[in-house]
């Protein structure tokens, strides 16, 4: 009980670290921008896919950024974004049909629009360590062929992404 009690004190500290590095890079709920825009632009079209966005969760929702074939601004709640998912982890998520996995299979934006099947993620993280959101493609058919090239290749975006991030935290 007492390792499981720490485990979500430190749990709890990390996520108020989070959205304080959040808060101070001072994006949410702010227009779009032209750098932001062409990131996402250039990932849908990169892994040809109708959607992708930069996505940040905040404590109660999942915002986005920049979005292709998505609305931007609030998507959903944090709870059934798939992004919420992805940065607790260091990695990409790959979800590469999202009907067929038990973290998805229920959440209203598998079951109804967007209907995503397919699902990669890559966490916009901080130096610090702290994971804002990600950048991510988004398809309606399941895909099975997200290798080790087009991980490298989401990573490589989403480090620009979190690359502009940062500059507005120092601006």
């Amino acid at each position: 009980m007492a390792f499981a009690r720490r485990q979500a004190e430190a749990g709890a500290r990390q996520e108020v670290r989070r959205l304080a590095a959040l808060a101070g890079v001072a994006v949410l709920d702010t227009p779009p921008e032209p750098h932001f825009d062409a990131l996402v632009i250039q990932a849908a079209s990169r892994f040809a896919t109708p959607f992708a966005a930069i996505s940040l969760v905040d404590a109660e929702r999942q915002w986005f950024k920049a979005a292709v074939g998505l609305p931007a601004g609030e998507i959903s709640t944090r709870d059934h974004a798939l992004c919420n998912r992805a940065i607790r982890q260091a990695e990409v998520l790959v979800v590469p049909d999202a009907t067929a996995d038990p973290r998805f299979a229920d959440s209203p934006l598998v079951t109804g629009a967007p209907h995503i099947r397919f699902y990669a993620g890559a966490p916009l993280t901080l130096p610090e360590g702290e994971r804002l959101g990600t950048l991510c493609v988004i398809d309606t058919v399941p895909r099975a062929d997200f290798g080790a090239a087009e991980r490298s290749a989401l990573r490589a975006l989403a480090q620009e992404a979190t690359t502009a991030l940062l500059a507005r935290r120092a601006a």
